[in-house]
């Protein structure tokens, strides 16, 4: 079912107001998210216009998480973060999606604490937007 409002499921003007897509994986699309205050913060979506996990078979549900993974592993490959902190809402998106957040105690912003949706603390060049997702996609 595709929802013909919803960013993840139309792409274009709606997702390009918040992140660049990176790539499409087995059960997800991964975006960079334009606000870039933890280095390589991404989106994977489901592909699926669901609300909730439990909306999800087993088999959907299992590819999914095995994607979230795999893009995990890409963020620490390519930036090596103190840490990943997850997080899926959706309280006003209706559409499954966690954010991946690269944390770095160096970095000390927010470090200890939960990550802000938008802190609209740093937006980049394209050329820098294309560099990180370069490093990304050599590690996806």
């Amino acid at each position: 079912m595709i929802d013909n409002n919803c960013s993840y499921c139309v792409e274009g003007e709606l997702v390009a107001k918040f992140g660049i897509k990176i790539c499409e994986l087995e059960a997800s699309k991964v975006y960079l998210f334009k606000e870039q205050s933890h280095k390589g913060r991404v989106i994977v979506a489901s592909k699926f216009h669901v609300s909730e996990m439990i909306e999800l078979s087993d088999e959907e549900r299992n590819a999914f998480f095995a994607d979230v993974n795999h893009v995990a592993n890409a963020i620490h490959k390519a930036f090596s973060p103190d840490k990943v902190n997850y997080g899926a809402y959706g309280d006003t998106g209706h559409h499954l999606h966690f954010h991946l957040v690269p944390k770095y105690k160096d970095d000390e912003f927010e470090w200890g604490g939960t990550f802000a949706m938008d802190p609209k603390r740093k937006t980049l060049s394209d050329a820098e937007y294309d560099a990180i997702i370069a490093e990304l996609k050599k590690c996806l």
